[in-house]
């Protein structure tokens, strides 16, 4: 019987190697496989944020002018997502980077454009800003039509007119010191 226990003994040491060898196996393959992923994470993140800036359009010299409609309930990837079934850009996700980090994210509008493939996706955006002026203006124009008469209504218009007494008096002292 003692050569059957040394036999039982020597077999559990051998899977006891055997899976401590498989076990560092297993997460050696587990680390190369998460390095592996995080860099190609990081590639695909530096692409998108090289493209973001540089990416150019999408033909070159005269291009092909083409119409769009953006409505006013458009979400900047469904724009992007437009634009991407039109050709005027490559990548409709690119696209979307690219509006929320331009200067015209909040001048952008609804409307119908005349954009060429020729233009970059910053040219495409200036094109599409829409004056908000008119709007603006009339709603402070009714806003003061309604008020109760103390001008406080669209303030901010009314602190920059030549004719108010502030100005006048700020004026007046400059006026007496030279």
């Amino acid at each position: 019987m003692p050569a059957g226990s040394r036999q039982t003994g020597v077999d559990m040491k051998v899977l006891n190697i055997i899976g401590a060898v498989a076990g560092a196996i297993f997460r050696l393959v587990a680390a190369i496989a998460v390095v592996y992923l995080i860099y190609q994470g990081a590639g695909i993140c530096y692409d998108y944020g090289y493209r973001i800036f540089t990416e150019s359009a999408v033909s070159t010299g005269e291009g092909r002018t083409v119409t769009v409609t953006v409505t006013e309930n458009m979400s900047p990837m469904e724009i992007g997502e437009l634009f991407e079934k039109r050709g005027l850009v490559r990548d409709a996700k690119l696209f979307t980077l690219q509006y929320y980090l331009s200067e015209y994210f909040k001048d952008v509008g609804p409307g119908t454009f005349e954009l060429n493939t020729a233009m970059t996706a910053e040219e495409m955006m200036a094109a599409m800003v829409v004056e908000k002026e008119d709007t603006e203006d009339s709603e402070d124009s009714e806003d003061s039509d309604s008020s109760d008469g103390t001008g406080t209504a669209g303030q901010g218009d009314d602190a920059e007119d030549p004719m108010e007494p502030e100005d006048t008096q700020e004026s007046g002292p400059e006026g007496a010191e030279g």
